[in-house]
């Protein structure tokens, strides 16, 4: 691949991804099986497989998308760049899980290529969870910094800060979780080519139903009780701020025509919301909400 007019190759590996996840997840959960919904639109197609009512999976979606067209104003407000036409293909991926004790998980990769030459690949992934376990926090991020100094150690560093900005809910002043990384416009330089870009979306891509299955088979058998699931349900009430609010790939998805159905699969299947919400200082919930926050190091808890 040359990197020039790959979009329709890098299709057919992200949709051949797509699928893998879907079965390592289905082994995860142990009882709920991805349901396949094939759609074509005028401007693309695209595969959304979506799961529920699982021993570990609540609900969740695994979407693959290819679409194309032309570059309307609101693509050159969002991209900040001048074109004609684009293209774009990439999975994005959530789980909502049945219990509080199990966080939700995200993750998604993009490549883009624009008429006017420009293409870049984007991405990333990331972990909010309903209470925070630092140890778990810290396992996430070693194996993310480890799949990331494979290509550049450069790239944990600086995709980790980024992921502690782009994840952040500023009318709440705290961070959606305990992030990951996250990553745009990553293109071919004198020291990384269009083959490892790809080879490295693609390792972040089989790494998430990995990590997340390793958490699910540790808590997903944890007891709680019904102030935990409330808990819960107003967690999930931020994550829903966040992407209906702020998710750069929601509005992107909306302006390009996308299939709304899939687009709004990120969202739980419950989720609610309590006016001036306050938990006591010292439980369980008052610490979470003291580690939502940027510039953390993860790592250093083993």
């Amino acid at each position: 691949m040359n990197g020039k007019s790959n979009v329709e190759e890098v299709a057919k590996i992200y949709s051949g991804i797509q699928a893998e996840i879907c079965r390592s997840l289905e082994q995860a959960d142990g009882k709920a099986f991805f349901r396949e919904d094939r759609w074509e639109k005028e401007n693309g197609y695209g595969i959304t497989c979506v799961i529920d009512h699982g021993d570990a999976i609540e609900k969740g979606g695994v979407n693959f998308s290819f679409v194309n067209g032309a570059f309307t104003p609101q693509l050159e407000n969002i991209l900040g760049e001048k074109a004609n036409s684009y293209s774009v293909t990439g999975i994005s991926s959530i789980m909502h899980p049945v219990s509080p004790h199990l966080p939700i998980i995200h993750m998604n990769v993009r490549y883009f290529s624009l008429d006017n030459g420009t293409q870049w690949f984007g991405g990333g992934i990331d972990l909010t969870p309903h209470y925070i376990d630092v140890h778990e926090a810290g396992h996430f991020h070693r194996q993310l910094k480890q799949i990331c100094d494979k290509y550049d150690t450069g790239f944990y560093p600086q995709f980790k800060q980024w992921a502690d900005d782009y994840f952040f809910i500023p009318h709440r002043n705290e961070t959606r979780g305990v992030g990951g990384i996250f990553f745009d416009r990553l293109k071919p330089n004198g020291s990384i080519n269009f083959e490892q870009l790809l080879a490295f979306t693609m390792d972040i891509s089989r790494a998430y139903p990995a990590l997340y299955g390793s958490i699910a088979q540790g808590k997903k058998r944890k007891q709680y009780g019904a102030s935990q699931k409330k808990w819960q349900e107003l967690r999930r009430g931020r994550y829903v701020e966040f992407n209906l609010i702020y998710d750069r790939g929601t509005k992107f998805g909306f302006d390009s025509n996308g299939n709304a159905e899939s687009i709004l699969i990120s969202l739980p299947a419950t989720a609610a919301w309590e006016y001036k919400n306050e938990v006591p200082p010292g439980s369980a919930e008052y610490e979470t909400l003291q580690l939502l926050r940027k510039n953390i190091d993860w790592i250093k808890f083993q």
